[in-house]
């Protein structure tokens, strides 16, 4: 009985393909070895449209491929990420507020100045420049559609 209630706990595990992420600091890097579009998606922890949408995207092995093969994708956790990060020439700051915070980056990546809407996602071109924004939960088919766009530039 233990294995099978193991079983069943791990099987989610198996459904779901993984999205390579990395880190701002990495980016810079990468983009002069291999220059891809970039998507930033920017989350909080507590947002729960965000958990949906991750795990929705996760399932869908054509997104995750496309975005694993034609792109470089930062995860970036608005509220908790607390390093300086630079880019595009900028060096960015954690904004503390009491208990809680928010990363100046996201501030400045979001057209919401005051505070970002989660999910929101972003994505540049291979020279940097803004090709999509989107605030909210994104549609896997639209957004699959969207990333097959960018990727054919």
């Amino acid at each position: 009985m233990r294995i099978f209630i193991l079983f069943l706990m791990l099987v989610p595990c198996f459904c779901l393909s993984q999205m390579k992420t990395g880190t701002f600091s990495d980016l810079e890097t990468v983009m002069k070895k291999d220059p891809k579009p970039v998507i930033i998606h920017l989350y909080t922890d507590w947002c729960s449209v965000c958990k949906m949408e991750k795990h929705a995207l996760n399932k869908d092995k054509e997104i995750v491929d496309l975005i694993n093969e034609n792109f470089y994708m930062v995860n970036f956790e608005a509220e908790k990420t607390k390093e300086k990060i630079q880019f595009q020439g900028r060096e960015f700051e954690y904004l503390p507020n009491g208990n809680t915070g928010i990363h100046e980056l996201a501030l400045a990546l979001s057209k919401n100045k005051d505070q970002p809407v989660y999910p929101l996602w972003i994505i540049l071109d291979r020279n940097l420049n803004l090709v999509y924004y989107h605030e909210g939960l994104v549609i896997p088919e639209k957004i699959k559609q969207r990333l097959l766009e960018i990727s054919a530039l």
